[in-house]
């Protein structure tokens, strides 16, 4: 039960009931400066304690503690059966793939989940990262990018049943932020009418946050006020569906399938029907979409299985030996660790149920030392996160799906002047893809600047991947940059 908080008006000391629960979770010295604070700044004390759900908090700090340092099970490859590659992949299957995902996105079967909890702060924007201008000839923002493609796909789906049907079914998507990335978002959307879509068929929702904690476990005060938090990752929105009904929701819509990704990919093929086709048709509850590995010391995460016929999961790139990173499969001349998480992921509803309530009772969170902002200006302490791609131990089925690095990954990371996953680079890369679908379709390009620095964008409301430009294109010359549109 909730302390009275009028009753600070009559005292100097702490409610005694929640200074009992904190001592009882070991937590007591969040109140250590108590007498030194003023009766507003006590208020906010209280407060900020009592939104904390304690009994979770300190099972979640247990979990996690006891689980550093525990030897993880041996890693082996994930098996070629478990993959699809792009050499394997044959013109029938892709047609029937792309016809299968069309179907279930005109039955209303897809939703779509977006993690766009981060700010633009690497990139020198406290803006949400989606709100974005990566300097494309159309001036377009990722959010708005990504809404078209939605836009686009919607289209795609409702002809593909019925040629000349007005009826379109609308694709959901829900959107994941943070508290600080939550209102500038919103008012994005407002602001810019939803890119087209329906308002209706747009949901936000918040990711949690969670205590920073010293190294022995202790809350760590941003203020002598306020505890210090972080986000829970992007891991924290399988609990955050849970939470806010969500899950809920998407079985009343009649959502069946989940198509998961990060928001900082500029060439992102949201709601991609090949993809859920090849997923409904091999029957899995979870498929990640991969890309080789550049290199072996390349920073990313990889696809692996997790001791002798066991589940797959991502290890990420710190915790690779060199020898495994650069072990070669002798059969395919691959790297035998060689499938990048990119974060494109798909689920099964049912699948994202069992996640939620599976990673909530194991309530282990991965340990990030940070140096922390904190009453003593700076503590080196833990922020506590989970990964999107903690799911994957869970699944029962698991498939990756290879696509190819410059026609589905442009990562926006960095700013300009990094030496990778820039705006730039970004820009560069769709700028690129477009141009060889233009010159396809039977275009023409003149340029001013060499093409390798340069090219047309085309919007996603012309076409999705490279489809259906021959009309627009064909023997038409195009001044590059430029924007291609209707």
């Amino acid at each position: 039960m909730r302390e009275p908080v009028s009753d600070l008006n009559h005292t100097s000391l702490p409610p005694q009931s929640l200074l009992e629960r904190l001592k009882d979770y070991g937590q007591e010295d969040a109140f250590a400066l108590w007498d030194e604070l003023s009766s507003e700044e006590r208020h906010h004390l209280v407060n900020d304690i009592q939104t904390l759900d304690l009994p979770r908090v300190d099972r979640i700090i247990r979990c996690s503690f006891r689980s550093q340092g525990l030897p993880a099970a041996a890693i082996e490859p994930v098996p070629e059966t478990n993959v699809s590659t792009v050499e394997k992949r044959t013109m029938e299957e892709r047609e029937r793939w792309w016809k299968m995902g069309l179907k279930a996105i005109s039955d209303g079967k897809l939703g779509v989940l977006l993690l766009s909890g981060g700010q633009g702060t690497r990139l020198g924007s406290s803006d949400p990262k989606g709100c974005f201008n990566i300097g494309l000839p159309s001036g377009k923002s990722l959010f708005q990018l990504q809404a078209e493609r939605i836009l686009c796909i919607q289209r795609l789906a409702a002809q593909s049943v019925n040629e000349g049907s007005a009826s379109v079914t609308p694709i959901h998507w829900y959107i994941m932020t943070s508290p600080f990335t939550d209102e500038p978002t919103r008012k994005f959307f407002e602001s810019h009418k939803y890119f087209g879509l329906e308002a209706e068929q747009v949901t936000f929702f918040q990711q949690g946050t969670i205590p920073c904690l010293s190294r022995d476990g202790r809350f760590i005060m941003e203020t002598p006020y306020r505890v210090a938090k972080s986000p829970d990752g992007n891991g924290g929105v399988y609990s955050a569906l849970k939470s806010s009904r969500l899950l809920e929701d998407m079985a009343t819509r009649g959502i069946k399938y989940l198509d998961c990704y990060g928001v900082d990919n500029a060439l992102v093929r949201v709601a991609d029907p090949t993809f859920l086709g090849y997923f409904i048709e091999t029957g899995v509850a979870a498929a990640a979409k991969v890309v080789r590995k550049a290199y072996p010391q390349e920073k990313v995460g990889v696809f692996v299985r997790r001791g002798k016929g066991g589940p797959v999961s991502v290890v990420e790139y710190s915790e690779l030996d060199q020898s495994l990173a650069s072990a070669i499969n002798q059969e395919t001349g691959r790297l035998r660790f060689c499938w990048s998480n990119v974060c494109l992921h798909m689920f099964t509803l049912e699948f994202l149920n069992q996640v939620a309530n599976g990673l909530e009772k194991d309530s282990i969170y991965h340990l990030a030392e940070k140096n922390i902002p904190s009453i003593h200006g700076g503590t080196v302490g833990y922020k506590l996160e989970q990964f999107i791609f903690d799911a994957f131990p869970y699944a029962p089925s698991t498939a990756l799906f290879e696509v190819l690095r410059e026609e589905e990954f442009a990562p926006v990371k960095n700013a300009n002047g990094s030496n990778f996953d820039t705006p730039d680079s970004a820009r560069l890369l769709v700028l690129r893809l477009h141009t060889r679908w233009v010159v396809a379709a039977g275009g023409f390009l003149t340029h001013s600047v060499p093409l390798y620095a340069t090219g047309v964008e085309v919007s996603p409301l012309c076409s999705y991947a490279g489809e259906n430009l021959e009309a627009i294109c064909r023997g038409r010359t195009f001044h590059a940059p430029c924007e291609i549109a209707f």
